[in-house]
């Protein structure tokens, strides 16, 4: 009789692993070919809830927060019964996350490991084990209710244990698919910002008699907040600007082409420097949250009197050159745009005689750093332009560049890089 009993218990322990390791053959086999987590996860869960005859099964991803380590990201839950979604319990959590080791709880009001957690009332029973990638608690998967009544058995645990080991891998692969596929996403979505953001500058140089004229910006990512426009007025009248919008990336560039188009529109409007730059403040100040602004230098070139017009709103000074004395800084103006509603700014003119140009840029240019942290500067900009003081606009500009970034050399450019140079000619 006694070989008897071992025999029937060696049977249906031998009957056990066969259901197990078909469980997990056929676990594995619909959860290869996923790629989304949410549907990986939800196989899971369908397979854990038959296999062990649960009523409701949830996976919880752990946060990587440093800040917040026990937050959760619940992923999937779903349920074979007619009870409402049970929560996750913060204590089953915190030991889970100190521990890393499976738990089965058959009465969790008197458990005594966890004397005064709170339990949903409809919770009789659970198991739940973590879900490991190389010592690290990734997620955490647990099975509610046993059914008809019964209670998860020592079995039960082992099981769930070997899913969960199984599953995490998948579930962290599945995840950082669906990372790499939203990083691919934004950076398509870069590339034709930036590309949107290239048509809106300048394409060539504006064709005044008399000038020569140029611009150009670098930006420090895909798309940037410097900005720079000729803005044709009348056959001998060019408005042109150069600005720096705060912040970097896409919600600069946002930002900076709605304030180009925006000069665009106050160009042909036939106001003073000073007047569009007003305008310009009390737009981007009633449009924008208080941490948005933007330096800007805004002027209007009068060909026919060889003059030039601006109101500089906290911009870098620009460069006007002359002669062989020391260049003029351009400095009339006001604060940065944006700010403060209703601010009043000043105007102010310089005259262009015969081989005097000006030097407008961003402080991209000036605050570039070498590896050593030294920045590239005013002095070295200044000399490097005075002796090259014959080059072209256009060849001045890309020679501030150039210089700029070889400066820089392997040190991560932290700013946009923006230069626009007004030379009279005749």
């Amino acid at each position: 009789m006694e070989e008897d009993g071992q025999l029937r218990e060696e049977n249906q322990r031998l009957k056990r692993a066969v259901e197990e390791l078909s469980i997990l053959n056929e676990l594995a086999a619909s959860i290869g070919g996923l790629s989304s987590s949410e549907e990986v996860v939800r196989k899971i869960l369908s397979r854990a809830l038959r296999a062990l005859n649960a009523e409701q099964g949830v996976v919880t991803l752990v946060a990587e927060r440093t800040d917040n380590p026990m937050r959760t990201l619940v992923r999937s839950m779903i349920t074979s019964s007619d009870h409402p979604a049970f929560h996750f319990n913060s204590v089953l959590l915190g030991w889970m996350t100190l521990y890393k080791r499976p738990i089965t709880i058959n009465d969790p009001a008197s458990d005594q490991r966890f004397g005064g957690a709170v339990w949903d009332p409809m919770v009789r029973s659970l198991v739940c084990v973590p879900m490991l990638i190389r010592g690290g608690l990734k997620g955490i998967l647990t099975v509610y209710n046993k059914r008809n009544s019964d209670k998860f058995t020592d079995d039960d645990q082992r099981l769930l244990s070997i899913i969960g080991a199984q599953s995490a891998q998948v579930i962290e692969n599945a995840r950082l698919y669906e990372e790499e596929r939203a990083l691919m996403k934004i950076q398509r979505e870069l590339e034709l910002a930036s590309q949107i953001q290239s048509d809106l500058l300048p394409r060539g140089e504006p064709k005044m008699p008399g000038y020569d004229i140029a611009g150009a910006t670098f930006p420090a990512r895909s798309v940037g907040g410097d900005f720079f426009d000729f803005i044709p007025i009348e056959e001998r009248k060019l408005a042109l600007c150069v600005g720096d919008v705060s912040g970097k990336g896409l919600p600069a560039a946002l930002l900076m082409t709605n304030i180009q188009a925006s000069l665009r529109s106050e160009a042909f409007l036939g106001k003073r420097a000073q007047e569009c730059v007003e305008r310009m403040n009390r737009q981007l100040y009633h449009t924008t949250g208080p941490e948005k602004f933007a330096t800007l230098f805004y002027g209007i070139l009068d060909g026919a009197n060889n003059t030039l017009f601006y109101c500089n709103a906290g911009h870098e000074q620009p460069y006007m050159f002359s002669g062989t004395g020391e260049p003029r800084r351009l400095d009339i103006g006001g604060t940065v745009i944006g700010a403060v509603d209703s601010m009043s700014f000043e105007g102010a003119s310089v005259a262009f005689d015969r081989g005097d140009f000006l030097v407008a840029y961003s402080d991209g240019v000036t605050e570039a750093m070498d590896p050593n942290m030294v920045q590239f500067g005013d002095a070295r900009l200044s000399r490097l332009i005075r002796d090259n003081a014959g080059l072209r606009a256009a060849e001045l500009v890309k020679l501030i560049a150039d210089a700029v970034m070889a400066h820089a050399g392997n040190a991560p450019q932290h700013d946009d890089i923006t230069a626009l140079v007004i030379k009279r000619v005749k």
